[in-house]
């Protein structure tokens, strides 16, 4: 395998990652704005891993222009996360992980639960993890992969959405507002299934969510992207002709 990790797009998540390839002994390679791919994919073409690490909106622009020579070897941390996120660039087999830690500017790296990890390079990722004390694991089965991707967007769609309404933290919405954040998840976990093409397991992901909630209850409910996590979960559900009536009300309620 490669000395060398390609990393496209070095903010604060991709900079946490960056370290642990780094620990772990790896070449950084970065991509930034400014840089040309096909350049850098020309001097560095058999990377161990070309993990893309630009935001939500930056992805789908960035796997349709990826060099040919790294599709193979795709490693993805997005939140709202699906695999038709992937196939629709026909990426067959990435390697992804679902990232329970959040990194602000100035702040240290916050831990909520391991992070799960899945794919070729699965042990790669989590062992970078490892080496600066983030806790991983690594899953067996894909539908292990669309479990936990499902489980993460619904603790932060629930989390935002129902924070749009209530303020204060995941705790204090768990405790003190258990019916609105359960009346969301059951609209956000209708979208999601509609994305996934099958049924979900209803009572283990509230459970999953439940026991997250309660890894960090101080963490902020309302975060700064929950009016365009809100309007784009309604967009799907428009798309699939789903009533959400509990997120509609929000929206109405927030306009």
């Amino acid at each position: 395998m490669s000395d060398s990790i390609v990393i496209v797009g070095i903010g604060q998540m991709g900079g946490v990652f960056a370290r642990g390839f780094l620990r772990t002994g790896y070449l950084v390679v970065p991509v930034l704005r400014s840089s040309d791919p096909v350049a850098v994919a020309e001097r560095f073409p058999d990377p161990a891993l070309t993990l893309v690490a630009v935001a939500e909106a930056d992805l789908d622009a960035t796997l349709a222009t990826l060099p040919a020579q790294w599709r193979n070897r795709v490693g993805l941390l997005q939140n709202e996360l699906l695999p038709r996120d992937w196939e629709r660039h026909g990426l067959a087999d990435p390697t992804v992980a679902v990232v329970w830690f959040e990194k602000k500017a100035g702040k240290p790296v916050t831990a909520i639960i391991p992070t799960p990890v899945h794919g070729p390079r699965a042990q790669l990722v989590a062992d970078a993890l490892e080496a600066i004390g983030i806790s991983a694991t690594v899953l067996g089965e894909p539908a292990e992969l669309t479990f936990e991707l499902v489980a993460k967007n619904l603790y932060i769609l629930v989390a935002n959405i129902a924070g749009l309404e209530t303020g204060g933290t995941v705790g204090e919405l768990w405790s003190d507002h258990r019916d609105l954040a359960t009346a969301v998840a059951a609209d956000v976990l209708a979208v999601q299934q509609a994305l996934v093409g099958h049924p979900l397991p209803e009572t283990e992901l509230l459970a999953h969510l439940e026991r997250a909630f309660g890894a960090d209850p101080d963490h902020g409910a309302k975060g700064r992207s929950a009016p365009a996590r809100l309007e784009r979960v309604l967009r799907y559900a428009d798309d699939h002709g789903l009533e959400v009536p509990t997120l509609r009300r929000i929206a109405a309620a927030a306009s």
